[in-house]
């Protein structure tokens, strides 16, 4: 080779080099710290909203578009995970950019915004993505690609960028019983305690009613006995009636007062025979609530339930429910005895 010709190729090899050193290198996203993705809700198949936050946005860069991308791979490749739709997907709110001026228009697996104007963005912040429809595998990571450009074709000009993973979750099924709950206590009234404008003149137990010989031509008998309700039913009702034909010596029965439950009336004067009762359950149901408590009214002692006492909600409650005995000049003598019989129910 002649000496000329290597001059010329050594000169060629020089511009050579020359070229390759001043070749521009190919633009490089910054990297965002502290990149995390949440998901309103991580089960499959169900409508969530997806929020991406992060720190060290280039802050100081205007950025026209702002894109997530779902992938099977952390390299975006792989494809959409499985049943994952994006197209419906809506910008809800951001405090990384003004998330009403900037425009919504998604593709398959990917939720993007974009600004013609551009925007410089916070340091730090999130951008939340609604109506996302969740892939339907669950147990496996999947990945998520933000980044944002500088142009408002979505890949061009990149400015910041982060990859994510997250995962599909199917939800823990939570069950529970809860026993239904029904507590009735009846408790005894003293001498001289009043029941609906009437006044007690024996003391009574829980399980015992002994008139002895306090009711007479010239004095009626009052009892009383307070009743205790707790539940967690949705109400309940508690019935009062006595055992047998009613309050009886064997040959004789005492007369119920004819003042009804749902008709209650003022008890008669001392000297004319009945039996009857009183409840002071203002808010009682099966008629007028007030019909006992209004002008201390009474009805005759039943042979089957009556409601003496209700509630329409779960709690508990106090109800005073009295019992009076009147005996008339020609009442039979003899011992009469009958049993009351309380009985409550819970509505569940």
């Amino acid at each position: 080779m002649t000496k000329s010709r290597q001059g010329v190729f050594a000169r060629l090899a020089v511009a050579t080099l020359i070229v390759a050193l001043v070749a521009p290198l190919a633009a490089k996203a910054a990297d965002i710290t502290s990149g995390s993705l949440l998901l309103g809700d991580s089960r499959p198949g169900e409508t969530a909203t997806y929020s991406f936050s992060g720190s060290a946005f280039s802050a100081g860069s205007t950025i026209n578009c702002i894109q997530l991308t779902f992938a099977v791979n952390a390299d975006g490749s792989g494809g959409v995970p499985t049943g994952l739709t994006t197209t419906g997907a809506t910008l809800d709110s951001s405090t990384l950019i003004t998330a009403g001026s900037w425009t919504v228009g998604n593709a398959s697996g990917i939720v993007r915004a974009t600004n013609a104007g551009g925007e410089t963005p916070a340091a730090s912040g999130n951008i939340v993505w609604g109506g996302v429809v969740n892939g339907s595998t669950a147990d496996q990571t999947y990945y998520a690609l933000f980044n944002t450009y500088s142009n408002v074709d979505c890949s061009t000009g990149p400015v910041d960028s982060a990859v994510v993973a997250f995962i599909y979750k199917d939800g823990a099924l939570v069950t529970l019983i809860v026993d239904p709950t029904l507590a009735f206590t009846i408790s005894g009234v003293a001498s001289a305690s009043g029941v609906n404008s009437a006044t007690t003149n024996i003391t009574s137990t829980a399980t015992a009613i002994d008139f002895d010989r306090t009711a007479n031509v010239s004095t009626k008998g009052v009892s009383a006995h307070d009743l205790d309700v707790a539940t967690n039913a949705g109400g309940f009702t508690v019935y009062l009636r006595q055992t047998g034909t009613g309050l009886n010596n064997g040959t004789h029965d005492i007369t119920p007062w004819t003042g009804t439950n749902a008709a209650p009336t003022l008890f008669p004067a001392a000297g004319n025979e009945a039996w009857g009762y009183t409840t002071e359950d203002s808010t009682l149901g099966g008629g007028t609530p007030n019909r006992f408590t209004s002008a201390s009214n009474w009805a005759g002692m039943p042979t089957v339930n009556e409601i003496v006492m209700d509630a329409a909600s779960a709690g508990s409650q106090q109800t005073r429910v009295g019992h009076q005995l009147g005996i008339s000049g020609t009442t039979p003598a003899g011992n009469y005895s009958t049993t009351l019989v309380y009985t409550a129910a819970g509505t569940y």
